[in-house]
């Protein structure tokens, strides 16, 4: 009974969390999806041409208009990088993909506070520059020949359909794009296979949170993050935060709600920041490094990743502790309450709504054979024309 009763816990406290970010998620995806629906890939790869400062500035831009999920965004990043866009710049578009994106920052206000997503804004183009002088100090012409030359032979790693689509709308003004049929339609494609791509991850970052905020002592935790020793733990956190999210395999948003557990269980602020920076490099990842562009340059995307992860971690620490700008340690946000009426039931029914529209186009308009392209891409050239619906295309 002890042990069915410790598995109710968790299962509550995970469901309480995915109630309280359901409705930013919806809206997230949405936004995202009306974006790519806009943005030609084809337009991307221009302006990724090199690494200058103006260029990373776009490429940030452009990642945190897109795909929040993790494996969409190494698959585009690759894509872009075959189709002759700088590697840098790649790179930089895909740490902003999982770290700009606006359900990323919806859900860290909700279960960890605005301070975190602010450190997260400010963050996030600290690595990107952190980064990039990294690539130019180390990144080596014979390294890059190496990585284009592997990537070239397009190996499947994940998601690859997905990044290989091509269901822009180029046509008109951005709302007349976004209103058009074929518009609205590739909008409804774009929605659907974002969720489909994240929802075990987030499914997966859920259930673990909520396991390990039912199960794991507060004193387990204050230990192994140095809880007490306010020096040592401020540089022990952004250095150990990685090294836990690669062994989570938990990316994309599913990361925030394991984020909340390590805060209310003593990691430091920096710590908090390196393990949300990190979805990047979990296992499963570096696996696909290694198949996109080779053992060399895998080892190298983790080295270089984890210390300027670390690093901006640490010095956004450092700023916001100047400032006093660091929240007090709380338990994580969940629902464990049964579900009453309030803002966050309004907004879910509303966004839930929003969303069975939109799957209904998705499926009305050739949806089920775009699911297929995603994990089958050498099938397909092309995406079917999103514009061209057949008879039952009322919605």
């Amino acid at each position: 009974m002890h042990v069915l009763g410790a598995i109710g816990h968790a299962l509550v406290t995970g469901s309480g969390m995915a109630w309280e970010i359901l409705w930013p998620l919806i809206l997230g995806f949405m936004i995202s999806g009306v974006v790519q629906a806009v943005v030609s890939k084809r337009e991307i790869v221009r302006l990724l041409g090199n690494d200058r400062p103006r260029t990373l500035a776009v490429a940030c831009a452009l990642g945190a208009a897109s795909s929040s999920c993790s494996y969409a965004a190494v698959a585009i990043a690759r894509s872009l990088f075959r189709k002759g866009a700088n590697f840098t710049a790649a790179m930089a578009f895909e740490l902003a993909s999982t770290n700009l994106v606006v359900e990323l920052t919806v859900v860290m206000v909700l279960l960890l506070g605005w301070r975190f997503a602010l450190a997260e804004l400010l963050g996030a183009p600290l690595m990107v520059v952190l980064l990039a002088l990294l690539f130019r100090w180390f990144f080596t012409q014979q390294l890059e020949r190496e990585a284009r030359a592997q990537a070239k032979l397009g190996v499947s790693g994940r998601m690859e359909g997905h990044a290989e689509m091509h269901m822009d709308v180029a046509q008109g003004t951005l709302w007349q794009r976004v209103s058009s049929e074929k518009g609205r339609t590739a909008v409804s494609h774009f929605f659907v296979m974002d969720w489909v791509s994240v929802w075990k991850d987030v499914v997966g970052g859920l259930l673990i949170a909520g396991a390990l905020a039912a199960w794991v002592p507060n004193e387990w935790w204050k230990k192994i993050f140095l809880v007490g020793h306010t020096t040592w733990s401020m540089v022990w956190g952004p250095l150990i935060g990685p090294v836990i999210a690669v062994v989570s395999f938990v990316c994309s948003v599913g990361n925030i709600p394991l984020a909340a557990v390590l805060w209310s269980g003593g990691m430091s602020f920096g710590g908090v920041l390196a393990f949300v920076f990190a979805d990047l490099i979990v296992l499963p990842i570096l696996d696909i490094y290694r198949k996109y562009y080779g053992w060399r340059t895998m080892w190298f995307l983790l080295g270089t990743f984890y210390v300027s992860m670390a690093a901006s971690a640490l010095a956004i620490e450092a700023l916001f502790h100047a400032i006093g700008l660091i929240p007090a340690p709380g338990p994580a946000t969940v629902a464990a309450s049964p579900i009453s009426f309030n803002y966050t039931t309004a907004l879910n029914v509303v966004f839930i709504g929003v969303a069975a529209l939109l799957v209904r186009r998705f499926l009305r308009t050739g949806g089920v054979s775009m699911l297929k392209m995603m994990t089958h891409p050498r099938r397909h050239l092309r995406a079917p024309d999103p514009g061209h619906h057949g008879p039952t295309d009322r919605g």
